[in-house]
């Protein structure tokens, strides 16, 4: 929710950032990418740091470092300064993100991860909702600095609330599997240049950099190095997994369509239609509040129906959303299909992440969690890259069109997700609870302790 928030404010900050500092167009994009740059390269890492040194401990790491840069930005004396800081920013925001899908795995039974994960998407899409009226208040009345001010007591309280409450089950996740794993260093680096690199050629296009074959030749090397080696950053048990291997593809699909198409809705608003800032963010409040309808719905969803057909409905209504704001004037319709977006994506953004994090054993909770927010930031990336290359081809609406198409073409993709139960519930043994196949499951005794196996794809 922190870090969620502090990208949220600093958009709306980043024009009064700019003239306190005297700064370039380019170098105020630097803050923002420097820091998705960090991010992308140690996600995954950071994450196989969480299974093998306790995901508490990483947490608490991440949000005191990450609060302490954000203070040190506070205090910059030129945009230099900021740029450096959000990278550092970048690196402790890594540490954190996936210990909250880790230490979600490690505390809850597979059976019962639907509620937290729909909690923690919910508290994400209120974060996103408030950011840019927060920002805005903040940099109108105090300047940019306040900003970064609003980051450091919560991360500090976060942070000092990890540590206090570190239990025997922690100390238990770094005894486990992953305890004595190697971290893979060669792998780690190799990957890290790979993913930075990517998200920098997409940042930068339509032009073409440098970047762009490093990321190639790094990506290539990542892939013939993790073959050969016997302890492979990337265990086989999760990206060997089809069902791992959709979902992550549908989070980078669904989030890429969400970013770019918002994107674009702000020029078409603002330049086609005219419409002040204010009016524009009023207009799109639906998203925001749907995003965090559909978390406990898509919980619901997910039981009853199974991921595969939740999914699938749900990527059907993103890409209705877009169709409709690609057509849209009136005000009545610009919210409806604002909300369609946001129902869509947030049933997306849980139950895939259900996926990922429930497939994945115990002892690679963080690995997958890297996996899932890798995901979530390179498919922002992705989606603004492409409507910012629509856009400049010409017609403004574009890009809604043509990322509704590619959000529905990831409906086959959606058929390699588990469905749901093939038990009818008259055929379950007595005393079994109803619930499909995860109390079946459950009720075998297979699911014990902090460190499971994972489920068979059928089985979720």
């Amino acid at each position: 929710m922190v870090v969620a928030l502090d990208g949220t404010v600093l958009t709306v900050a980043q024009p009064t950032l700019r003239r306190d500092l005297g700064a370039s167009f380019t170098q105020v994009q630097w803050t923002s990418t420097g820091y998705l740059v960090a991010v992308a390269g140690l996600l995954v890492f950071a994450g196989r740091l969480g299974d093998r040194y306790g995901h508490r401990r990483t947490f608490a790491l991440g949000m005191l470092g990450f609060g302490a840069a954000s203070a040190g930005i506070a205090l910059a004396p030129d945009v230099g300064w900021v740029i450096g800081l959000r990278v550092v920013q970048g690196v402790f925001g890594a540490l954190l993100q996936p210990a909250t899908l880790g230490m979600l795995r490690a505390a809850y039974p597979p059976e019962r991860l639907r509620t937290p994960i729909a909690v923690r998407t919910a508290s994400i899409g209120v974060a996103a909702a408030a950011g840019p009226v927060v920002g805005g208040a903040l940099a109108t009345e105090f300047g940019w600095r306040a900003v970064f001010l609003l980051n450091i007591v919560p991360a500090l309280v976060f942070g000092l609330l990890a540590l206090a409450s570190r239990d025997r089950r922690d100390r238990r996740d770094r005894s486990g599997p992953a305890a004595g794993v190697p971290l893979d260093l060669p792998g780690a680096l190799l990957l890290a240049v790979a993913l930075a690199c990517l998200v920098h050629t997409l940042v930068t296009l339509p032009g073409v950099t440098w970047s762009a074959p490093v990321a190639l030749l790094a990506g290539a090397a990542f892939v013939r190095h993790e073959r050969r080696t016997s302890s492979p950053l990337l265990p086989p048990e999760v990206v060997g997994s089809r069902a791992v291997g959709a979902a992550l593809g549908v989070l980078v699909i669904a989030s890429a369509a969400l970013n770019g198409g918002l994107l674009t809705c702000v020029y078409v608003l603002q330049d086609d239609l005219g419409l002040t800032p204010l009016r524009s963010a009023l207009l799109s409040l639906p998203l925001a509040a749907l995003l965090v309808a559909a978390a406990p719905t898509s919980a619901v969803l997910l039981r009853r129906s199974g991921a595969r057909a939740t999914v699938a409905g749900a990527m059907v209504v993103l890409a209705a959303g877009l169709l409709v704001l690609a057509r849209a004037s009136a005000p009545v319709a610009l919210c409806a299909g604002f909300a369609l977006v946001g129902a869509g994506f947030g049933t997306v953004m849980v139950a895939a992440t259900h996926v990922v994090v429930r497939q994945a054993p115990a002892e690679s909770a963080g690995v997958a969690g890297g996996l899932q927010q890798t995901a979530m930031n390179v498919g922002p990336v992705l989606g603004v890259a492409t409507a910012t290359v629509l856009m400049g081809l010409g017609a403004t609406r574009s890009p809604l069109v043509v990322l509704a198409f590619v959000a529905a073409a990831a409906l086959p993709v959606c058929r390699a997700l588990p469905g749901g139960s093939r038990t009818a519930p008259a055929a379950l043994p007595v005393g079994t609870p109803a619930g499909g196949s995860d109390a079946t499951h459950t009720d075998h005794g297979a699911e014990r302790g902090p460190h499971t196996r994972s489920l068979r794809d059928h089985e979720v």
